[in-house]
């Protein structure tokens, strides 16, 4: 059972609350994005320029993705998950039809992965840690209410586990 609420208080701000803490946020409406010929842009893919496809594949099984057996020989990877198309591409694969690829310098975006459980939450980090990868913040009950933590891939993306508590 999810013990975080979003609620709007009595002077119409919206917050986060739990039975120990309320935290006020921001909530921007996603507006409608329309393409050129009429339709509806819908979000699909979450895509990832890769260094080793190898080492990328066995730290995303890892944490339970369903990667097809024998994808680390290829240059395009892609699998479902939970309604979207995560995707991975090789560096010599963009440079293909890009042109030199200048590897980004800090972060701006972070994946985040739902599990099972708290318990779950440590049990993935702890198997992605023993299996070399690092860790960013050990599992640890977050005051809005979920086990979270964040280990890194190996491009140095971070990747969120998280639960409710």
């Amino acid at each position: 059972v999810c013990k975080v609420i979003l609620d709007t208080d009595i002077h119409g701000q919206t917050r986060i609350r739990n039975r120990y803490k309320s935290v006020y946020v921001r909530v921007y409406p996603c507006p409608k994005i329309t393409c050129y010929a009429g339709g509806i842009a819908k979000p699909d893919m979450i895509g990832m320029v890769v260094r080793d496809m190898t080492a990328t594949l066995a730290f995303y099984r890892l944490i339970g993705l369903e990667i097809p057996p024998g994808a680390e020989s290829e240059d395009h990877v892609e699998c479902n998950a939970n309604g979207y198309r995560i995707a991975w591409d090789t560096v010599q694969l963009v440079e293909s039809f890009g042109g030199t690829y200048h590897t980004p310098s800090g972060h701006r975006m972070s994946m985040a992965f739902l599990c099972d459980s708290p318990a779950d939450v440590d049990a993935t980090y702890s198997k992605i840690i023993a299996a070399g990868y690092e860790s960013v913040k050990a599992p640890w009950d977050a005051f809005w209410g979920q086990r979270y933590s964040t280990v890194q891939d190996p491009d140095g993306n971070p990747v969120d586990l998280f639960a409710p508590l």
